[in-house]
């Protein structure tokens, strides 16, 4: 073989190895990205899964997300939910089982008015992780404790434990008008 020869070869298999470590690097950023976006959730998604499927299903809820128009609450609309909230939260001593149901409606509302949809469960769960993943898994968990409850009877804890985490989104959705308000 030529010269030229040896040094086309070469040439193709520094192309080669240059465009192999390009997308090692790619991807490598695209992790980091999607696991510093999504914390926890990242794991969640990622766990059993196949991780390029999951990423991809990752990027395609920031895709979603970007074509809804979030609002943040009025203070108004703040001062209203807080104070409906404490309402639930002082039923919960008499009426456990009446508080669940109230908290899930009032977290529905508070979603509704922030532009969420809230039809479809999971697919309001999944765009609430673009901009809380922190939280949503406790969305979650208390989300199933509502609907077990809504089929069989769950315990006074597991209904409390519900409401907990019911209110670290709560918290979260109605304190993000607030900072952006304040420039935090």
């Amino acid at each position: 073989m030529e010269t030229w020869g040896w040094i086309v070869i070469a040439v193709v298999v520094v192309i080669v190895i240059a465009a192999v470590v390009a997308l090692a690097w790619m991807q490598r950023a695209r992790r980091r990205r999607l696991r510093d976006q999504f914390g926890p959730e990242y794991d969640r998604a990622v766990e059993g899964r196949r991780r390029g499927r999951a990423e991809r299903d990752l990027d395609q809820r920031v895709k979603q997300r970007e074509e809804i128009d979030i609002r943040p609450l009025s203070d108004g609309a703040r001062e209203r939910y807080v104070h409906d909230w404490e309402a639930v939260q002082s039923h919960f001593v008499d009426r456990p089982e009446a508080a669940i149901e109230s908290a899930d409606s009032l977290i529905r509302q508070v979603m509704r008015e922030e532009g969420y949809p809230v039809d479809d469960f999971e697919e309001q769960a999944e765009l609430v992780s673009v901009d809380h993943p922190h939280v949503v898994e406790n969305y979650r968990a208390a989300h199933d404790t509502y609907v077990r409850h809504t089929r069989e009877k769950a315990s006074t804890e597991e209904l409390r434990q519900a409401l907990v985490s019911y209110r670290t989104l709560f918290d979260e959705l109605v304190s993000v008008g607030d900072r952006e308000a304040h420039g935090r």
